[in-house]
């Protein structure tokens, strides 16, 4: 039985605990291995390694800062199968996505080798007589991201290559029921010449979590995961007088107008409802049919839906693997039965989904439930599964409104061939990230990624722009050197530097 350890100052470390928790492939449902699970002084002992390394690397060249992110993005690129081939293990999720998320975290590590230009200051000159004024931004200190399953390398990626291309130091605790590629991503940081301490790895649950939100030396966190949690991130650390960014849940929909081309509208909805079995913070979970678009919208999306082919994550034929969990799968399940209940109509049933040579797998079939309404549990639950809702409006501006008056703002899109109506509609939603004729609206690294309402706690997005002010904060500086013969103007009164 493999254990999966810390890696803290540099190198493996079982730390303090006896605890842990254990690994599943969720292809098979057994046990594959199992994770240490920190205790708050082994958390300590990650922060205060961090803590050690960042008066150095702070102060560490902005060229060489750059050269140890594009080493990291070749050696990221060189073992990016190895890295997809352990999401596949732990997370399930079919090869060919996994390589796309790591692809994806890569553009972020592009972004980041991009930090000289990234924190340049402001500079004007003889703002007033003999005197400059100037600003520059530093480096917080030690952050922490606290990660998600789903993820386990693009999420983190949206904050350690840009936090410490800023100058901080890191200590990341992801998901303990995925948590191998972390290790490896600590060692590619090694690798490309990192000094030690600067990234850090800590496995544990909510008393690792809890020591990183009550640390004084944490000076900022990032969170990814679901809206209760995020609250509970963001509420605990700006307590303690750290900044929070806590990404939470999401109920991504997806208008499709009768002017829309039905067939491509239902292959994208298919693919962004099904891919990685729903379990993506931006999969479309709810499709809004417009008018008469309902009955030929739910017929094409069925009929794709039963054409997945789902397998285990290994198998190159499969198009969709197992979810995380059987507590996940159990989840799912019984959401969806209480739809049913409530009287929703399930189109394609992926309860008790069996893939032969896997009956113990964490398996949950593609799921088309028509005619729900905002009442039903099956809409108002974040389900994080492959399960699409079908629900009627008459109109696009009652289809907004239904959208608006959701708690959630994180993504959403639309499919019209009407520029006036998409227009309408990028203006009209509240919420963060929008796509036309795009399902999955997920910005490109140079962008920041981040929802609206409950699907975000802070004002700041990862990555990105937003990402770079979020890890540093400015400095102005106002700068006069007189010469011996000046005249001193020294004066108790408060004036205007305009003379």
């Amino acid at each position: 039985m493999t254990t999966i350890e810390h890696w803290v100052g540099g190198h493996t470390t079982a730390g303090r605990s006896a605890r842990t928790a254990p690994v599943f492939d969720p292809a098979t449902g057994e046990q594959q291995g199992e994770v240490r699970l920190a205790t708050r002084d082994d958390v300590a002992d990650a922060v205060g390694a961090a803590d050690r390394a960042f008066e150095d690397w702070s102060q560490t060249s902005l060229a060489r800062r750059a050269k140890v992110l594009f080493a990291f993005r070749e050696l990221v690129n060189a073992h990016a199968e190895e890295l997809a081939a352990l999401i596949v293990a732990e997370h399930g999720k079919v090869f060919s996505d996994a390589l796309g998320e790591v692809a994806r975290g890569q553009e972020v590590i592009e972004f980041a080798c991009g930090i000289p230009h990234l924190v340049k200051g402001e500079y004007s000159d003889q703002v007033s007589t003999g005197i400059d004024s100037f600003s520059f931004r530093e480096p917080l200190g030690v952050v922490a991201g606290i990660t998600p399953f789903n993820f386990p390398v693009m999420v983190p990626m949206w904050m350690h290559p840009v936090a410490i291309a800023c100058g901080n130091t890191f200590v990341l605790k992801p998901s303990e029921r995925d948590p191998s590629a972390s290790n490896l991503v600590a060692e590619l940081w090694q690798r490309a010449g990192l000094p030690d301490g600067v990234f850090n790895v800590v496995h544990g649950d909510k008393e690792a979590v809890d020591a990183l939100l009550d640390d004084p030396r944490v000076s900022a966190v990032s969170f990814v995961g679901s809206t209760p949690i995020a609250r509970y991130i963001h509420e605990r650390g700006t307590a303690n007088g750290k900044r929070v960014q806590a990404l939470g849940g999401a109920k991504n929909h997806a208008i499709v107008l009768p002017d829309a081309d039905i067939g491509f509208a239902a292959e994208h909805l298919s693919a962004a409802a099904f891919g990685s079995a729903g379990e993506r913070c931006m999969a479309i979970s709810a499709a809004v049919a417009v008018g008469g678009a309902g009955d030929a919208v739910v017929e094409a999306v069925s009929d794709l839906a039963r054409a997945v082919r789902v397998g285990p994550g290994r198998d190159a034929a499969s198009e969709m693997g197992p979810v995380v969990t059987r507590a996940a799968q159990e989840r799912i399940e019984s959401i969806v039965t209480a739809g049913e209940q409530q009287g929703a109509q399930v189109r394609v049933d992926g309860r008790g989904y069996v893939v032969p040579g896997h009956e113990g797998g964490f398996f949950v079939g593609p799921t088309v439930v028509d005619r729900v309404t905002s009442e039903m549990d099956v809409y108002r639950e974040e389900i994080f599964g492959p399960v699409l809702s079908v629900v009627r409006a008459d109109t696009v501006d009652e289809a907004i409104a239904f959208i608006n008056a959701n708690p959630y703002g994180n993504g959403t899109a639309i499919f019209t061939n009407s520029g006036e109506a998409a227009r309408r509609f990028q203006r009209g939603v509240k919420v963060g990230m929008i796509g036309i004729n795009v399902p999955v609206p997920v910005p490109m690294a140079f962008y920041s990624f981040g929802g609206w309402k409950d699907s975000l706690f802070g004002d700041k997005h990862v990555h990105g722009p937003e990402g770079v002010s979020f890890y540093t904060r400015a400095k102005v500086v106002t700068s006069r050197w007189p010469v011996p013969a000046d005249a001193s103007d020294a004066t108790f009164h408060f004036r205007s530097t305009a003379r």
